[in-house]
């Protein structure tokens, strides 16, 4: 099985939920191929580098898309799979990121890969374009959300994605607390 992991704004594939992800996959699963790409910074090339991505990876789409989507890589990998098909674990997924990204216009470095770029007005209407405001299938989504969420308001995604498997914890935040320890059953998901 070939696994999709979409980071999220301003992350990478160094960062702590795709380095456990990763992990966990090499000491429980070693059959499973891991793509973790490095997203771009920029809203307005994700949607073609993903395109490419997947060109160039074919066995990705061959079953329908397995994703796993942390932040704005859960906004990617719901685009993704309403394309494409196939099932996605979204963590504290963004929901409507063209709201959420209007207070971020401006210069910003990417904390772990040090690139410097700007988030721009026009960026907001890339990112609706992209936007499936109703999903086709919410038993294609695993969504795993925290209440504690200091960035995204948890209640959208309990609303977007209701009729598919929704585990909503108290407390926690938006890097999702304790995530390690939903990875069996993730991958449960996604067989």
């Amino acid at each position: 099985m070939h696994v999709l992991y979409l980071h999220g704004f301003l992350s990478s594939p160094q960062s702590v939920k795709a380095q456990q992800t990763k992990a966990w996959c090499v000491g429980h699963r070693p059959e499973i191929q891991l793509h973790i790409p490095q997203l771009s910074n920029f809203p307005a090339q994700v949607g073609p580098q993903l395109e490419a991505y997947l060109a160039e990876n074919p066995a990705l789409t061959e079953q329908g898309i397995r994703a796993i989507g942390s932040s704005m890589g859960g906004f990617l990998s719901t685009w993704l799979v309403e394309r494409f098909g196939g099932k996605a674990v979204l963590i504290n997924p963004a929901v409507k990121p063209y709201e959420l990204l209007v207070n971020y216009i401006g210069e910003h470095i990417n904390p772990y890969t040090q690139e410097l770029f700007s988030i721009v007005p026009e960026d907001m209407e890339v990112l609706r374009a992209m936007d499936t405001p109703a999903i086709k299938s919410p038993k294609q989504y695993k969504v795993l959300l925290q209440t504690g969420d200091e960035t995204l308001d948890y209640r959208q995604a309990e609303g977007k994605y209701s009729g598919g498997d929704v585990t909503i914890e108290e407390g926690g935040n938006h890097s999702f607390v304790n995530f390690d320890a939903h990875l069996p059953r993730i991958f449960q998901f996604l067989d």
